[in-house]
């Protein structure tokens, strides 16, 4: 009999924990009999048929590494009917029954489309921003919460010793997700995040002018990359209050770095429960979601489908505490 032979591919942005994943699902496909190729720089290498074998000692000492070892990238080719239908095709030529996707929403609509037309996917979330609204967790996000909140008590030692202003960009160009958890566990005087608007007399400047009067000198804002009005922030606080302002862009040191915990426990939980699904003959696409830190699967379609909404808890905790 035939053995199965699954591809495994990550796409989009990376994230800490990925490895993990890859580590999981290829030592459990292989321990329930199927064969594994590792798919090189996700959709991109599955156009122009790039794979490499993946089997028990290729895997090993990866799950440390942040990155990925079978690379990323972002497929303009792939976005077109013209490359999906190829996609489709390289699957059939090189043999693979079914794809684990690892990445983002824009991954998992890839792998939507590939199983509309018969390749069957199973979509795990890999994505810093924590931005997909099936699932409670996604790999990568605590690894990059704990990396920020690093960088700015390393930060908050200049701006306490210096009595300054500190505007600090996270990423998150629509979710702000990180923002908030960076902002609640170092203790900013605000955060600005795309799904509040912010008010700059209300929000910006008198929180610091409260602040001030409780005797404190130094401010911290934690603001998501793409909220609204956060460009040249900094300046209009100085021109406005006098006080020294900056702003420190923390970048792409977020998505790297070796993954916590969590992402590696929960990313080897994830990869396993892909492998379980291939093995049992589901024939349907599945997204495997962390739910009430459970990990479960849906079916990847309805998955997708499932409309953001945006829990103003934590934010609204952090206008309480944070002052």
């Amino acid at each position: 009999m035939k053995k199965k032979r699954i591809g495994i591919l990550t796409s989009g942005g990376d994230a800490p924990g990925m490895n993990a994943v890859i580590r999981a699902a290829t030592r459990a496909c292989i321990s329930y009999g199927m064969e594994v190729k590792g798919i090189i720089r996700g959709y991109d290498g599955l156009l122009k048929k790039e794979f490499t074998d993946l089997d028990i000692r290729s895997v090993s000492e990866i799950i440390n590494r942040g990155g990925t070892m079978i690379h990323t990238s972002r497929s303009k080719e792939f976005a077109t009917e013209k490359g999906i239908e190829k996609a489709v095709e390289n699957c059939r030529d090189m043999g693979l029954d079914s794809l684990i996707v690892i990445g983002g929403d824009g991954s998992f609509r890839g792998a939507c489309e590939l199983s509309k037309r018969g390749v069957q996917c199973i979509g795990i979330p890999g994505t810093i921003d924590n931005d997909i609204p099936a699932t409670d967790y996604t790999i990568g996000f605590d690894t990059a919460m704990n990396t920020a909140v690093e960088m700015v008590d390393k930060i908050r030692d200049t701006m306490t010793s210096h009595d300054r202003c500190s505007v600090i960009k996270v990423m998150g160009r629509e979710c702000g997700n990180l923002a908030v958890g960076v902002g609640i566990a170092t203790g900013a005087t605000g955060i600005i995040i795309p799904e509040i608007r912010f008010d700059f007399e209300k929000d910006v400047i008198e929180r610091i002018e409260f602040t001030k009067s409780t005797g404190k000198k130094h401010f911290i804002f934690i603001a998501a990359e793409g909220a609204e009005g956060v460009d040249n922030l900094h300046k209009r606080i100085e021109e406005r209050t006098g006080i020294n302002s900056i702003e420190c862009v923390l970048g792409y040191v977020q998505r790297g770095g070796s993954p916590c915990a969590k992402d590696r426990i929960t990313g080897s939980e994830m990869g396993e429960s892909a492998a379980r699904i291939l093995k049992d003959n589901h024939k349907d696409s599945k997204m495997i979601i962390c739910k009430n830190g459970a990990v479960e699967d849906i079916d990847l379609e309805a998955g997708i489908k499932i409309k953001s909404k945006f829990d103003s808890k934590l934010y609204n905790l952090s206008y309480i505490i944070s002052i």
